[in-house]
């Protein structure tokens, strides 16, 4: 099987170490995966706000990227919902048939994370170890787009040594949504303290998602509020063994990283 990691552009400009864990995890279980040199961004920005005409030759791009591959493996809801729903409207919209026909060859290949390793590789416990105790957000493209359900759930509680608590009002949207965040500030920032409020109310260490950009949100207000909790990928939680210390795995916010989100979202 020939499998394609499709790294995301935040992971690539911000969250480098969920790719690579992502690729330690695969390999781990007997994957070889690749890293298409070629890809850039799956076109989401530009669909969400509408401009689907530019969106077409990013979609292009995208599936002469990723062409070949047996499966397409990302750690974002957000970009395999992107890949799998909206790309065909774009094509569509292009007049290309040949597009047409590449994106609907692609789009079946394209899984989320969780996806992959519980139906295509069958596994729920996948070596991992984590001594820590962590709540779980599902975030919203994974949820209500592509219907992951409790995979990630089944995932965590294989690690060992995790002590996985639920997350109160876990299925309400955290308030990012991309440039919702930026449109929408005020309900974002309220939305995301209510998110927040949430996750420190369960006590636990350590915040995971299937999805940084959420994290990315989460963690803001959470660092804001003196919280005390980290975020982290649900891949490097996955990815992480009694040999791989946690703690270079940890997606945490840095004080640069909390003020460049404060002004995004003024």
């Amino acid at each position: 099987m020939r499998v394609a990691l499709m790294v995301t552009c935040i992971n690539d400009a911000m969250f480098p170490d969920t790719g690579k864990a992502v690729v330690r995890l695969l390999r781990r279980l007997g994957v070889e995966v690749d890293f298409p040199a070629a890809q850039t961004c799956c076109g989401q920005p530009m669909v969400n706000t509408g401009y689907l005409d530019e969106a077409v030759p990013v979609v292009r791009a995208y599936a002469e990227a990723f062409a070949g591959y047996d499966a397409i493996v990302t750690p974002s809801g957000s970009c395999a919902g992107s890949a799998r729903h909206q790309h065909g409207i774009v094509a569509r919209r292009s007049g290309d048939p040949a597009l047409v026909d590449a994106v609907a060859e692609l789009g079946p290949r394209v899984y989320e994370l969780s996806e992959f390793l519980v139906d295509v590789l069958e596994v729920t416990d996948v070596g991992a170890y984590f001594p820590h105790k962590v709540t779980y957000h599902p975030t919203c493209h994974s949820l209500r787009m592509l219907g992951v359900g409790d995979r990630p759930r089944r995932l965590l509680e294989a690690v060992r040594g995790i002590t996985l608590v639920d997350l109160p009002a876990a299925q309400e949207c955290c308030g990012f949504g991309g440039t919702f965040a930026v449109k929408n500030s005020d309900t974002s920032v309220a939305m995301g303290a209510d998110k927040a409020r949430h996750v420190r109310e369960t006590g636990a260490e350590v915040l995971v998602a299937g999805d940084n950009s959420c994290l990315m949100h989460i963690g803001g207000m959470l660092s804001r509020q003196q919280g005390g909790v980290r975020v982290m990928h649900l891949a490097e939680i996955l990815a992480s063994t009694e040999e791989t210390s946690a703690e270079h795995s940890s997606v945490e916010l840095t004080a640069t990283n909390v003020e460049s989100d404060a002004e995004v979202l003024r």
